[in-house]
């Protein structure tokens, strides 16, 4: 059986790559298709694997500015020749479900979230765009929203990273999501280290993950924060940051693991689909302060692992945290490790292997049962031609 294997772009290792490296290791003879491809920035896993990019890696600045050609990311994922592949792996968020396959072939979609600039972070984007390009985004995104919902009918099975993305496929492409959750190396945190004074916040730093509610909170507060993540509010944030609050830019692995081992807690204030950040914190043995919406409301279990905050607001978030420190000698390390061990990477694996071995079983037994009848009827078409 030939695999293929569709993520929307590797230029660093986030959740998304994360998910891509598992299914990496489940199909080792895969061959991945990508739009823009930054090998430097992968892991080795990924590495090791015949990676073919779209023309869309050949464009000026493709590997920095690779979201302001999304309007050709249709086009240029059509192009692509998946008709020697029996199943077809799409790792979904940006556009990536779009490709062409074989008829006989089984496609599975695992989809972070329908795409975010497209559907429910359309406004977002829209009102933080520039000047020249947000005239133009509503046709290219009302077209590109067009073509999404169409390209919904080539998948044949769903799966969905949550829930709450489960509930945003079935809203958007009217499609039944069967829910794995993504891997997350819980193994790795051996056992729980004394917490420190500070609380930590990490993300890519872009609008809507909200770094900027932390830190106005922390400012007012006067507690110590550590934000670890880059992205485009960087500078924005760092001139907002008090004296308290410190940003540190990208991290290494082991720097991060190091952060959230030393940290009091964590700080989540983004409606994400998962959320694997907060997972890891846990496996640290760290309680996590999240807003009450998305995907921590299905791995943070309130008064075990961590406490919530219903408003995405300074004010709600200054409560949690008096809140918190109030009873946080009732959080217990080891029991916050043992609930998020039931999110790690082998138990993923472990279920999306299943599942699929499942799907690929049933999708021949359906091929067989068709192909005597389409046999039959091109037989019948063959006569009527040959007495016509």
């Amino acid at each position: 059986m030939k695999v293929a294997i569709v993520h929307y772009w590797l230029v660093g290792m986030r959740g998304g790559e994360k998910v891509l490296e598992a299914l990496c290791e489940l199909y080792p003879e895969a061959d991945v298709f990508t739009h823009v491809y930054r090998p430097e920035r992968m892991s080795p896993t990924i590495r090791g694997h015949r990676v073919t990019t779209t023309f869309i890696d050949r464009l000026p600045m493709a590997h920095r500015m690779y979201q302001k050609y999304l309007p050709l990311m249709p086009l240029a994922l059509e192009q692509l020749d998946l008709s020697a592949y029996d199943l077809v792996i799409s790792s979904e968020s940006g556009p990536a479900k779009g490709v062409l396959t074989r008829p006989d072939a089984l496609h599975v979609c695992y989809c972070h979230t329908p795409m975010r600039y497209v559907w429910s972070g359309y406004h977002d984007y829209l009102s933080s765009a520039g000047p020249l390009v947000r005239p133009l985004m509503p046709y290219a995104i009302h077209r590109l929203r067009q073509w999404d919902l169409a390209t919904a009918a080539r998948v044949d099975r769903f799966i969905a990273n949550s829930a709450t993305v489960a509930q945003r496929i079935w809203r958007v492409y009217r499609r039944e999501a069967v829910v794995i959750h993504p891997p997350v190396e819980t193994r790795r945190f051996a056992t729980a280290q004394p917490p420190g004074d500070h609380y930590l916040f990490v993300s890519q730093l872009v609008p809507y993950k909200r770094a900027d509610i932390a830190i106005e909170a922390f400012n007012r507060m006067g507690r110590r924060l550590v934000v670890v993540g880059e992205g485009e509010e960087f500078r924005r944030l760092k001139q907002m940051a008090g004296p308290t609050v410190e940003l540190l830019g990208h991290c290494s692995a082991e720097e991060l693991d190091r952060q959230y081992a030393a940290c009091r807690a964590l700080i989540f204030t983004a409606n994400e689909d998962f959320g694997i950040v907060p997972v890891e914190a846990m496996a640290a043995g760290r309680p996590v302060l999240a807003l009450r919406r998305g995907g921590a409301t299905e791995t943070v279990k309130e008064g075990l692992s961590g406490l919530f905050f219903d408003q995405q607001t300074p004010e709600a978030l200054i409560e949690a945290v008096e809140r918190f420190e109030a009873q946080a000698h009732r959080f217990d390390p080891a029991a916050i490790q043992a609930h998020a061990a039931g999110f790690d990477r082998v138990l993923f694996k472990v279920r999306l292997r299943e599942t699929v071995d499942r799907w690929l079983v049933e999708h021949r037994l359906a091929e067989e049962r068709t192909a005597p009848a389409a046999a039959d009827a091109e037989a019948a078409r063959r006569r009527e031609l040959a007495t016509a």
